[in-house]
């Protein structure tokens, strides 16, 4: 810890990462630049997991084996292209499973986006060995876990439901205690662990016993998103919007209020004739430490395969590639979506809500047929 604490010494102070300043949510480059601006690259750099979630957005793209990876020099080259780069994420797959991904990628990746003075995310389940994440430490900001278990057994449910063999539960128990055991250490170490939890069939009425667990691990962050059903998770359960807003409520009610608490991808906006969820957005608004995150998929973010170098709106929807980062600037592609019918379908910016709109998810889900560019918000 000692020798990640002097590294981190010498690297450029730049603003921490807070409720105030959150480099990933688009309305702070719409609000800077007067339009929706790339200010956001994540790579997927693994299809392989050590795990096979139920709810896995990207459970159709996991292999047992996977091919070569475009060169680094190439996605490096197309990241400097990038004018108003702010963040990277990388993910998977569980991005870290191969040791060789891990130095040659990922090491190198996140020591980029420090030398440039950008904010870096990893999305794991961190149940690998902590030697492997402790190379990435002295260079990341926030590590991104998924956390939506009370139990050991939840984990092993949950965590395995898509195997497509038996799992032992010994062997499902010593991964969690490990998760458990490299998040405390991740946040000793000086990394933002955010522990996502999803409100979905499953958790929406044992949210607060979820965060409380969460806190016991030490994370600085929790993280809450609504779950949509789509792709691998296509034939999941779906909550209606009321059973989402009360588990907000419960979770509201029982939290800490002393850790940040970010919301994202709610179904929810201030144009609604439904008051309730109105008010939900207020008391939102008003909590300390909490935030409502705008999507940035096709907001200031775009995705990038780093088997083929395919480019797109998202990691884990049917939107097909707008580009290659073999052919194109990564500027040029997003200019492309933008120009597009189905960006300018989403295309909803509220200035006195601070509101991008619903995404493409969740206008299908909820909205379907909706114009929200019509609409207007309701400040009570």
């Amino acid at each position: 810890m000692n020798h990640i604490l002097a590294i981190n010494e010498q690297l450029p102070i730049r603003p921490e990462l807070s409720p105030a300043y959150d480099p990933w949510d688009p309305i702070v480059s719409l609000q800077r630049y007067g339009r929706h601006t790339l200010t956001s690259v994540e790579m997927t750099v693994s299809n392989l997991c050590n795990m096979r979630c139920e709810h896995c957005a990207v459970g159709d793209t996991l292999v047992l084996a996977e091919p070569a990876k475009i060169p680094l020099d190439q996605m490096l080259r197309r990241l400097d292209e990038v004018e108003h780069l702010e963040t990277i994420s990388i993910t998977g797959g569980e991005p870290s499973f191969s040791e060789s991904t891990v130095r040659n990628y990922m090491v190198p990746l996140l020591r980029y986006a420090r030398s440039r003075g950008i904010r870096s995310q990893i999305n794991s389940n961190v149940t690998l060995d902590y030697k492997r994440y402790e190379q990435m430490a002295p260079y990341l900001d926030v590590m991104h876990i998924s956390f939506n278990y009370t139990t050991a057994d939840d984990f092993h449910q949950v965590g395995f439901a898509r195997s497509g063999h038996s799992v032992s539960r010994d062997t499902a128990v010593r991964l969690y205690e490990r998760m458990m055991d490299n998040a405390r250490r991740l946040s000793e170490a000086g990394v933002l662990v955010s522990a996502e939890s999803m409100i979905n069939y499953r958790t929406h009425h044992k949210i607060a016993e979820i965060h409380q667990l969460i806190i016991e691990m030490g994370c600085q962050r929790h993280e809450v998103h609504p779950m949509y059903p789509s792709s691998f998770a296509a034939n999941l359960p779906m909550l209606s919007r009321e059973e989402m807003r009360a588990a907000i409520e419960r979770l509201l009610d029982a939290r800490d209020k002393s850790v940040w608490m970010l919301f994202g991808t709610l179904p929810f906006f201030r144009c609604s004739s439904n008051p309730e969820e109105r008010a939900l957005l207020a008391r939102l608004a008003a909590e300390p430490n909490v935030t409502v995150r705008n999507d940035p998929d096709g907001r200031n973010r775009l995705n990038v395969n780093m088997f083929t170098g395919d480019v797109f709106v998202t990691d884990f929807s049917d939107v097909p590639a707008f580009g290659n980062v073999k052919n194109d600037r990564l500027d040029d592609v997003f200019d492309r979506w933008l120009d597009g019918s189905l960006a300018r379908s989403i295309d909803c910016h509220c200035p006195a809500a601070g509101c991008c709109g619903p995404n493409l998810l969740v206008k299908d889900m909820y909205y379907r047929g909706e114009n929200f560019l019509s609409r207007q918000a309701i400040l009570d």
